[in-house]
């Protein structure tokens, strides 16, 4: 008697109030708090309304890093989520920001909402060129994409992400240190590491080619060299903000000489380690030359310099 009461005056509260209270619970809030207090209060959780955006970022970013995020078990629970909310938004949803998802999820969700601007899968080691390309094809409104440490996907998606969605803004295509193994040791899996993509300069050439439209790019720790570096530069003249972090194999001249072409550029973030030409193995001393410059780069001042 008590539920069938709970029913019909949603607990005390009216269920326009009661909505606008749950809209402005995080996601973990949603799942951990309200859905379990009783059945009308479930039913206002999956209103369509509440899931235009499935954001779990926060929450791993509050979560230590572990080996637990990379089992089997814990990506089928990702999965199990994401394909929850796509239900739950009806087709509305526009932006995901999960990690550890695979190519089962990823495909549901591309299938029922073609309306997606935002897909952000980083250190998914089951997402590959499969679901992304089907991506490429089915949402084509999207603006930003972030598919870092995501050793599966390969330059091939970025060519057909490229090739179909001309909205394309923002790039997180980021690698992990693989100069600095204690980082990870004990959580990511050591096959996993060992399958970084090697090849930088053919992503790069991707990139360039098929993606004019970029306005922030994030490669950290790719093995571009400076031909990679000048096939971006030459195509994506909208670039405001470009990350190099770890990009070892360039030096401050193969920067400065490429960066000048693009003309919107505000920042750039350089490498902070070195790696002898003659050398594949990262040293961890400091790249002294880069002490000369300042955390960013002054765009108008090397421009004006090289004129």
């Amino acid at each position: 008697m008590e539920e069938d009461r709970s029913e019909s005056d949603w607990g005390g509260l009216a269920p326009d109030i009661l909505m606008n209270i749950i809209s402005r619970l995080t996601v973990q809030e949603l799942w951990t708090g309200p859905m379990f207090v009783r059945k009308s209060w479930l039913t206002v959780c999956r209103d369509s309304y509440l899931w235009s955006i499935f954001d779990l970022e926060p929450w791993f970013e509050s979560y230590p890093q572990s080996a637990h995020l990379w089992s089997p078990d814990f990506e089928r629970k990702v999965d199990l989520m994401l394909r929850s909310v796509v239900d739950w938004s009806d087709g509305g949803l526009t932006e995901i920001r999960v990690r550890h998802c695979s190519d089962y999820a990823l495909s549901y969700a591309t299938d029922r909402c073609p309306n997606l601007q935002v897909l952000a899968i980083r250190s998914s080691p089951n997402v590959t060129d499969a679901s992304m390309t089907k991506i490429a094809f089915r949402c084509r409104s999207l603006k930003e994409i972030d598919i870092s440490y995501c050793h599966e996907i390969s330059h091939d998606t970025l060519v057909m992400i490229g090739r179909n969605c001309p909205n394309l803004r923002i790039l997180k295509r980021n690698l992990m240190d693989w100069s600095d193994s204690s980082r990870r040791s004990g959580f990511v899996p050591t096959e996993y590491v060992d399958a970084c993509p090697q090849d930088g300069d053919t992503e790069a050439d991707a990139i360039g080619k098929h993606m004019i439209n970029l306005e922030r790019l994030e490669i950290q720790f790719s093995r571009l060299s400076v031909k990679g570096l000048a096939s971006i530069c030459e195509g994506c003249p909208k670039l405001e903000y470009l990350d190099l972090s770890g990009c070892v194999h360039l030096s401050s001249r193969d920067i400065a000489n490429n960066v000048s072409r693009i003309k919107r550029l505000k920042e750039v973030k350089k490498p902070d380690v070195y790696v002898p030409r003659s050398g594949d193995v990262a040293q961890t001393e400091r790249y002294g030359h880069w002490r000369l410059y300042d955390e960013r780069f002054d765009i108008q001042a090397m421009s004006s310099s090289l004129v």
